[in-house]
């Protein structure tokens, strides 16, 4: 297991997280209407950084799965020479791509490009996201190819700064998507003694596995409850408003 190292791809990374949240942020101050509740402010937010998370980090992910690879001896050669420790994460004689490609190794742990080091990074977390591990990249291109739209649809919605019935029953569906996916990801390791994960240190532990991924957990969660709200003719806007009636 990799022993924790802060170094220049370690904060670029955690910017490149940062800064996509704020240009959520600042994009609901610009969007939304000033009176917009905090809820719906909120959730147009969460929705907006989880399609950017979804489009540029995850999307690049699945470019590194699909056309960034070394032939399957060069790999070996890394592998037994302590360098890459990814390789392969299908069953003997089952292939990324079909037999054809049994030669070739895929996966961000054997590209160079800001891509592959920002998953080479996270991989030291769990190091399924440094090779093709099949689970993963199939919920991927979901998460990218639909998880990440949906949540812009959901934005588009937001815009006015309201939960309507129609975008609470879009909430819903991406939420329920979102935390399906998180625990499809996690539950083969967890049934199988994580062999993949490294919690070795405060980082790769707290920050990468259990920080980051817990916003995909909470997040999705109030989504839906705040969706519920607004189905059932009881939304947290109106909610608070009743509140500040009565204690006026």
């Amino acid at each position: 297991m990799a022993t924790a190292v802060i170094d220049a791809t370690t904060i670029s990374s955690l910017l490149a997280a940062l800064s996509l949240l704020l240009v959520a942020y600042f994009s609901s101050k610009a969007l939304q209407p000033s009176s917009t509740s905090s809820a719906a402010r909120t959730l147009f937010i969460w929705h907006l950084f989880d399609a950017l998370i979804h489009f540029i980090f995850e999307g690049s992910f699945l470019y590194n799965c699909f056309y960034v690879f070394q032939s399957t001896s060069v790999a070996l050669n890394h592998l037994g020479g302590g360098g890459h420790y990814y390789y392969s994460f299908t069953p003997p004689g089952v292939y990324f791509g079909g037999q054809d490609n049994k030669w070739r190794i895929h996966g961000a742990g054997y590209g160079t490009g800001w891509s592959s080091k920002l998953w080479q990074e996270y991989a030291n977390a769990d190091r399924r996201w440094g090779g093709v591990d099949l689970t993963v990249v199939s919920l991927e291109v979901l998460t990218v190819g639909i998880g990440g739209p949906l949540a812009l649809w959901v934005c588009w919605m937001l815009r006015k700064g309201e939960v309507n019935g129609k975008t609470a029953f879009w909430m819903t569906v991406l939420a329920t998507g979102e935390l399906y996916g998180g625990f499809m990801t996690f539950a083969p390791e967890w049934f199988s003694g994580s062999p993949h994960l490294n919690t070795s240190s405060f980082l790769y532990l707290w920050v990468y596995l259990i920080f980051f991924n817990m916003l995909w957990v909470f997040l999705p969660l109030y989504s839906l409850y705040v969706a519920y709200g607004a189905l059932t003719g009881r939304s947290v806007s109106k909610r608070a408003s009743k509140k500040a009636v009565k204690s006026a």
